[in-house]
């Protein structure tokens, strides 16, 4: 008897939790900045039921919306049958980045009207490259920089302007008549560190720029050898 009333109890409890994934729910709430907390307009957000196997995981397309001109939304969420995660895919634009946050029924359930997604803001940085020599060195230099301890190259694309310098090598010049300024976008509000690398005549040398990115300035720095 007892064995019956816990094969009911299982019964019951995996009835309740398929019938927890099967309708809708009300979702109310706001995109921010990360920093000043200010509500942001007209960002797109895409709504994935997230399905967990032993070797990967797909995305099943749930719903989207977008934040009105106060930088609040409202939405109906259709639940996704027998999955119980969703990943809001917040979009970026040229001001913002892009970010994700996976939420699970439950707090959908208790805070889904009271939802708060931030998102950091993005700022232009130009790093400018000059070097004077005239000697025949046949100098090395390579550059590489963090934004908020995230690799700089992984969070905008990074475009090389080589004023005289014909080079396809990237981020990294031998020799010549260097003049070259690499423009990208880095965390607003946050240290961006810039490492340049200079090997010179058989030596080494590390040199580390740390430059705070404020918003709405034109940020950059300059690199002389």
């Amino acid at each position: 008897m007892k064995q019956n009333r816990f094969i009911v109890f299982v019964f019951c409890m995996l009835v309740t939790g398929c019938n927890n994934t099967v309708g809708t729910i009300e979702l109310k709430g706001k995109v921010i900045d990360e920093n000043t907390k200010a509500a942001i307009p007209n960002i797109s957000v895409t709504i994935e039921a997230l399905d967990q196997g032993e070797d990967k995981s797909d995305y099943i397309y749930a719903g989207d919306f977008t934040t009105d001109s106060s930088g609040c939304f409202a939405f109906t969420l259709k639940k996704v049958k027998n999955l119980s995660l969703y990943n809001f895919n917040i979009q970026g634009n040229s001001a913002y980045d892009p970010s994700n946050q996976v939420l699970g029924l439950t707090e959908l359930n208790n805070y889904g009207k009271f939802l708060s997604f931030e998102i950091n803001r993005i700022v232009d940085f130009t790093m400018n490259i000059n070097r004077l020599s005239k000697t025949d060195f046949r100098d090395t230099l390579t550059v590489s920089w963090e934004t908020n301890g995230v690799d700089g190259k992984t969070i905008y694309p990074f475009k090389i302007e080589n004023y005289s310098l014909n080079s396809e090598n990237g981020l990294f010049w031998v020799g010549g008549d260097v003049k070259s300024q690499i423009k990208t976008k880095v965390y607003a509000d946050k240290n961006t560190i810039v490492h340049w690398e200079l090997h010179r005549n058989g030596k080494h040398k590390d040199i580390s720029d740390t430059i705070f990115c404020k918003r709405d300035v034109a940020n950059s720095v300059n690199f002389t050898y």
